[in-house]
């Protein structure tokens, strides 16, 4: 739906029954009004599970044929995933499912009673209440390709985050065992480095096994960045090392264990990164996008696991506002403070389209002269 408020008002009739919901993570609680905003019946709660939504659409039922209305608007503040469930329900019946902001439930709570305070029962009445008003959204959730893409973006942000628990764990290792190994191998990460580890991570065991036997292991896999130097330097920096010596065994088997957990995960991360390469070849629009330079893959795809399809929007600004990019002027009376962007929105496409601003600077010569006309008439005009 794109209507604009009035219409939205228009929409809630005499013979509509709106219903607003407190979403939980295992009860929801549901009051129904009418277009007025008298309550019809008492608080309804039902768990989130089939049988909960079947008594819950049995519950709207029996105040519509009791109250003669013919239509329903169910309105919800989104709260996390747990309204997920249930939209999908509601849209399977056939039945209107709207959203309100939170910011406005919680501006508007304390209308009734002059209290801040927060309850199962007092939620419901506020949500109905900024339906009748027309304050309400329709929500968009995504299907098929797009609906995938998000899963696996999100996907791949949570395994970049546990690599990176991984990585401050190696790098607790190194610092009290052996402080000295990155200075030399600068990246502990390198090919020759994780090979090196799987058979000896210790200062001590490193010197034990020797410079010759160290360059054979690279030679055996035929690495060529490295040789005889190599291994000599870190012999020669495994003996002067300040690492802790106590509990080398666990030192040991930690850095197994480590190892493991790296591999895994970066496994798990080249393929979640595979497929979500081919679901972006799926989509049509992202051939465009990427043949922009200094957009990549991972740029794309979430813009468009944010936005979805983007023909839905009539016009860019309606982006802009989805990422809570629209302009906020902040004045009164001859007072002019600085206008700031609204932040009403998805910050996860503002985080998107923040990071792709970084590179197309750098990189794209029109990105990179418009910045620089642009910085150069800001300057003129301050002067």
């Amino acid at each position: 739906m794109n209507y604009k408020q009035n219409e939205k008002i228009n929409q809630v009739k005499e013979s509509t029954l709106v219903v607003g919901i407190d979403i939980g993570s295992t009860t929801q609680y549901a009051r129904a009004f009418d277009w007025r905003g008298i309550e019809l019946g008492k608080v309804f709660t039902f768990s989130n599970s089939r049988e909960g939504f079947e008594a819950f659409k049995a519950w709207m039922q029996h105040l519509q044929d009791k109250y003669r209305k013919s239509d329903v608007i169910v309105g919800i503040e989104p709260t996390g995933h747990y309204w997920f469930d249930l939209g999908a329900y509601l849209e399977d019946e056939g039945i209107l499912l709207v959203m309100v902001n939170p910011y406005a439930v919680k501006q508007t709570k304390e209308l009734d009673d002059n209290s801040q305070s927060k309850n199962d029962r007092k939620d419901p009445k506020v949500i109905a209440k900024l339906v009748t008003e027309g304050r309400y959204s329709a929500p968009y959730t995504p299907d098929g390709v797009y609906a995938d893409l998000r899963i696996m973006v999100a996907n791949r942000k949570r395994l970049i985050r546990e690599m990176t628990q991984i990585k401050n764990r190696f790098a607790r290792w190194f610092a009290i065992y052996f402080p000295e190994y990155t200075d030399v191998f600068g990246d502990y990460e390198a090919q020759s480095s994780m090979l090196l580890l799987k058979k000896v991570c210790t200062p001590e065991a490193i010197v034990e096994l020797g410079a010759e036997k160290i360059n054979q292991i690279w030679r055996d896999a035929k690495l060529r960045a490295v040789g005889m130097k190599r291994a000599t330097t870190l012999c020669e920096t495994a003996k002067r090392s300040i690492g802790l010596k106590k509990g080398s065994s666990a030192a040991r088997y930690e850095m197994k264990l480590l190892l493991e957990d790296y591999e895994y995960k970066k496994a798990q991360l080249d393929a979640v990164m595979e497929e979500i390469e081919k679901l972006c070849r799926k989509i049509p629009e992202s051939e465009q996008m990427l043949a922009i330079k200094g957009i990549g893959v991972i740029t794309v795809a979430g813009f468009l696991a944010e936005v979805g399809d983007v023909r839905r929007f009539e016009s860019p600004r309606q982006i802009q506002k989805l990422a809570g990019l629209s302009l906020r002027e902040n004045s009164s009376g001859k007072h002019k403070g600085q206008t700031t962007i609204s932040k009403r929105g998805r910050s996860k496409l503002r985080a998107v389209l923040f990071n792709a601003a970084i590179p197309l600077i750098a990189k794209n010569p029109e990105f990179k002269s418009y910045i620089f006309s642009f910085s150069f008439s800001t300057r003129c005009i301050s002067r």
